[in-house]
Formats: C-alpha cells, structure tokens, sequence
C-alpha cells in the first residue's frame, strides 16, 4: 500500500518570534487536515523563526489517488503560503 508524502519548505520573513511562525503554521496545518483529511507536522527548524520544513502525510491503495491529492493539497498550501513557501517535493513510498 503506497504512501505519499509533500515536504513544503518555508521562509517566513516576517516572523519575529516563534510565535509569529507557529501562527502561519498552525493555520496551514489546521486547513490542510480538515479539507483532506491528511496528517501533517512540523518536521525541521523547531527553534528557528523564520523557516520551516512541514511535511504532509496520505495513504490510499493507489498511487495515482496519492498524486492526486497530493497536488491539491499542494494547490492550496501554495494558495495559503504565497511567496513564503520556497520548496516543494513529493515522494511515493
């Protein structure tokens, strides 16, 4: 059964305070679960304000599902995050 996996790295230059970057975080991270149901966490970066590597999760029983979701899931990150989101990589394990 394949898993997909989005890594979207960040750039959150007006965060000055881990505060500011946990609020861009948490909003991104709330949206996404509760439009597609996927699991998503904070994987790099913890103690730095201005960047993030957030990692989203999904399984189904096709690969072809995975990418499509994926890529929407992808779509609205991109909607969300602008020009903060610097880096994007999707992987099918």
């Amino acid at each position: 059964m394949p898993v997909g996996l989005l890594t979207l790295e960040l750039h959150i230059p007006d965060a000055q305070s881990l505060k500011d970057k946990r609020q861009v975080l948490r909003s991104l991270k709330d949206r996404l679960r509760r439009d597609f149901n996927v699991a998503v966490a904070e994987l790099e970066h913890h103690d730095v304000w201005q960047r993030s590597v957030v990692g989203v999760v999904t399984i189904s029983n096709e690969e072809k599902h995975l990418n499509e979701v994926l890529q929407k899931v992808l779509d609205e990150a991109d909607g969300i995050l602008g020009s903060i989101l610097i880096h994007q990589a999707v992987e099918i394990i």
